[in-house]
């Protein structure tokens, strides 16, 4: 039988235990009421980030130079394209890919079953006191076949066109950074005449013939200025539309047609 101390001790158990209950119905009511708060503060902290996002790049202004040598005005560059942060790994990786592209890898040789010669044994295999051959054609005889010789083979590489792009814009930005970017205005309106486009370059100041000048062109009259600037050492011409980190990277100086700018806008940042 249980006595009467041992029930009252269950009773006092249990009457403590209904306030316990009713604590945590109250903490789950205020948790639940908590969210609405916490949903509204990450509202609030992903339009700041978006503003952010939306204003990371500010936009670079440069001067704009005339064929004469003046300044015309100022011209505001895109940030996404001019104004990049500068990535040096992803710089060395594009031009590695770019010249591992220009590999033609056609390099050639023959091994010892592929050139011509007879295919018997040149002597006996004792007897001689010479060393024991069976073909005239072992890589260690004349005209005989080359051992782990080059054969013909892919060396292309690829690389995604997202990083090709952010490659170009970290060169471009360093371009602008290191003061080697020169706006110009009016350039396709020049002769296709050689001495009237060394003319320009001494006004200018850009005749030190150890530089390398690259001309990014666009418009209708790029022939005219091409075949004026073709044979001046050190001047290299490449549409807007087909720049490169590793031309413009091997170029001393950059010179941009004024009217490339918007182009440039138009093909690399499309959507």
């Amino acid at each position: 039988m249980v006595s009467k101390a041992a029930e009252t001790k269950k009773t006092v158990k249990i009457t403590a235990s209904k306030p316990a209950v009713t604590s945590v119905k109250k903490e789950t009511i205020v948790k639940v009421a908590k969210p609405k708060a916490a949903v509204e503060k990450i509202e609030a902290e992903f339009v700041i980030k978006q503003k952010i996002t939306e204003n990371k790049y500010a936009t670079v202004s440069v001067e704009v130079i005339g064929i004469d040598g003046k300044i015309t005005g100022k011209v505001s560059l895109p940030g996404e394209i001019f104004g990049e942060k500068i990535n040096k790994a992803l710089i060395a990786q594009t031009v590695r890919v770019y010249l591992a592209n220009q590999r033609q890898g056609n390099a050639s040789t023959k091994t010892r079953g592929e050139v011509d010669g007879s295919t018997r044994k040149i002597y006996r295999q004792k007897g001689t006191g010479r060393a024991r051959h069976g073909s005239v054609r072992a890589p260690i005889f004349v005209k005989g076949g080359v051992v782990f010789g080059p054969k013909p083979r892919d060396y292309s590489l690829a690389l995604p066109q997202k990083m090709k792009k952010k490659a170009l814009f970290s060169v471009l930005s360093a371009k602008v950074k290191d003061n080697e970017l020169t706006i110009i205005d009016g350039l396709g309106a020049i002769k296709p005449k050689t001495k009237i486009f060394v003319e320009m370059l001494q006004n200018l100041g850009m005749t030190d013939k150890k530089q390398k000048l690259l001309f990014v062109t666009v418009g209708k009259d790029v022939d005219s200025v091409i075949r004026a600037g073709r044979n001046v050492e050190g001047v290299n011409f490449l549409s807007c539309k087909q720049i490169n980190t590793y031309e413009v990277l091997a170029a001393t100086r950059l010179v941009v047609m004024k009217d490339a700018i918007e182009e440039m806008k138009q093909h690399f940042l499309k959507k």
